[in-house]
């Protein structure tokens, strides 16, 4: 079955062949002291750096999913309070598991065909930390990089911290207009789940130092006492690592990712917008997200289109939360080939 799901989603086509590789060269039991391991996070790091463009002084840590950085972040980085931009379920439960930690935490909820009007924002001195769900999965919308730069010279003094959960690895991110981008690999990554990415300015590495936060077991100076040597605090998914490590390595430059994924996502808008029945759930292109789109319909042909794809080999994603029962969701990730998504646009424009 070929899953369009938003996530966990496809994963790459090799993946047979790499796991077969950790296995034959030791992989799966590995030492996280081992210099081997050290060696496999020193290179991990590097390709980030050269296949999404990662500055050579932002700093990659393991976690083991884009939910638990939510705690760090808060637990760990946040002195005053942080301020939250959100639109979706996702970005609503950050912010959630920030209040529950820190009850000063405060924010703005979007509706999904809203752009943030940046002029208009009154982040006070109260907050030092803006939270942004670039890419919201839930209801298929993304902050673009413009944004986030107009956010930046807004509030030059405050820290900047993106969920990228279902981007980093589709789209160019600009990770210099932010303190603080984290994901999961189950996703743009085209792996298993699992691993949770943590990427860090000497911004945030110098607050986390300041704040002095420690205890914990996933406290973030520990984390980056580890990673100074290129180890972990705590045995990671080293197999997880590892496959992030050969998927970067036959990646291209994320640049001609976006690019593909761009032209993929306006055909396959294209069709939907053709389509006698179904529409697009977010109407503002602004707003609407590249790696994902959400499909909107009466609730009884979203159930019928999605049982006819079944038959056709295909699993389309589920709607989220109030949108479960009337739309689904169709991942644009980099690891679903331009024929399979090809073949499903072919099938979209039957409606």
């Amino acid at each position: 079955m070929l899953t369009f799901a938003p996530g966990p989603s496809k994963v790459y086509d090799a993946l047979p062949t790499y796991l077969q590789d950790a296995y034959n060269q030791g992989i799966l039991s590995a030492n996280h002291r081992s210099n081997a391991f050290m060696h496999l996070y020193q290179e991990t790091e590097q390709l980030m750096r050269e296949k999404l463009h990662m500055p050579d002084d932002y700093k990659l840590l393991f976690t083991s999913s884009a939910t638990e950085n939510w705690e760090i972040i808060t637990q760990s980085i946040v002195e005053k309070a942080s301020f939250h931009i959100y639109s979706g379920s996702f970005g609503k439960k950050w912010i959630g598991f920030a209040k529950h930690i820190n009850p000063a935490t405060d924010g703005l909820k979007i509706e999904a065909n809203e752009a943030i009007e940046v002029a208009d924002l009154e982040i006070s001195e109260e907050f030092d930390l803006i939270a942004l769900t670039q890419n919201e999965t839930a209801n298929a919308t993304q902050v673009p990089m413009n944004v986030i730069e107009a956010i930046k010279e807004k509030y030059p003094e405050k820290m900047i911290a993106v969920d990228t959960t279902s981007s980093m690895a589709g789209i160019e991110l600009d990770f210099g207009l932010a303190d603080i981008w984290y994901a999961s690999v189950q996703k743009c990554f085209g792996l298993p789940a699992g691993l949770g990415i943590l990427i860090l300015s000497p911004k945030a590495i110098e607050k986390c130092e300041s704040k002095g936060e420690s205890g914990r077991y996933n406290s973030l100076s520990f984390m980056l006492e580890n990673a100074a040597g290129y180890q972990t605090h705590y045995t990671p998914n080293v197999l997880g690592i590892y496959l992030l490590n050969r998927v970067l390595k036959g990646l291209q430059e994320i640049q001609h990712i976006d690019s593909n994924l761009r032209e993929r996502m306006q055909k396959l808008e294209n069709a939907v917008a053709q389509s006698n029945s179904l529409r697009m759930l977010v109407d503002n292109a602004e707003t609407r997200s590249t790696t994902v789109l959400a499909v909107n319909g009466p609730e009884d042909l979203i159930a019928a289109v999605k049982k006819d794809a079944e038959k056709e080999g295909m699993q389309l994603g589920s709607g989220y939360g109030p949108h479960k029962p009337t739309s689904f969701r169709i991942a644009n990730f980099p690891a679903i080939t331009n024929a399979e998504m090809d073949k499903l646009i072919g099938f979209l424009s039957r409606y």
